[in-house]
């Protein structure tokens, strides 16, 4: 066997081994998106996946309510799989599955009103989460880490009692990033270390 022929077997063996763990997770990554369990058959997290993912999980977990959080893509474009460009609009999809399609836009409110004023969107969200008939809920929004992790956070302290060095250590510990998870990020002081849960 010539030294070319052996040298392209080796490329091609080295592109092989690299590249299926590669291409399984970009699969798993737009199927699956950071798909995780807030609180088993109620709540759920994730990124924005693909029309067969999003199927999946929606008929899966007999989720009743999605939340997109995307202020940049108010009803996005879905890629129906993870080779097939064609897209799907997201409120279209949730509409053939028999599932509610909500959008909820995160905003901050002005630094002088802190603490004491919650983002608008906080209320939105919670009076979502106090109907039962909500449930099972999913929560996206591109990535699935920041915005939607500042609401989960909200829901871990007010429905689930948490602390925020709590809700924090989960952020980081999910992505959210250390040095972007800090009192410097106007989102992590509004919607967690000023956010005071409602009296009952």
């Amino acid at each position: 066997m010539s030294r070319i022929v052996r040298g392209a077997l080796a490329a091609s063996v080295a592109l092989f081994v690299a590249g299926v763990p590669l291409l399984y997770y970009r699969y798993t990554l737009t199927t699956e998106k950071r798909l995780r369990v807030i609180e088993p058959g109620r709540f759920y997290r994730c990124g924005q996946m693909t029309v067969v993912g999003f199927t999946d999980t929606l008929k899966r977990l007999k989720i009743r309510t999605v939340i997109n959080v995307q202020n940049e893509f108010p009803d996005p474009d879905l890629r129906r799989g993870f080779l097939d460009w064609r897209t799907t609009r997201e409120s279209d999809l949730c509409q053939q599955l028999g599932v509610r399609y909500v959008l909820l836009e995160p905003d901050l409110v002005s630094r002088r009103n802190v603490p004491g004023e919650n983002p608008h969107v906080i209320a939105e969200f919670l009076k979502i989460m106090d109907d039962p008939a909500s449930y099972p809920v999913l929560i996206h929004c591109k990535a699935g880490l920041h915005r939607t992790g500042c609401l989960v956070g909200v829901y871990r302290m007010e429905y689930q009692g948490w602390t925020p060095r709590e809700v924090i250590e989960e952020m980081k510990t999910l992505g959210f990033g250390d040095s972007a998870c800090t009192a410097a990020n106007d989102y992590i002081a509004q919607y967690v270390l000023s956010y005071q849960r409602r009296t009952k």
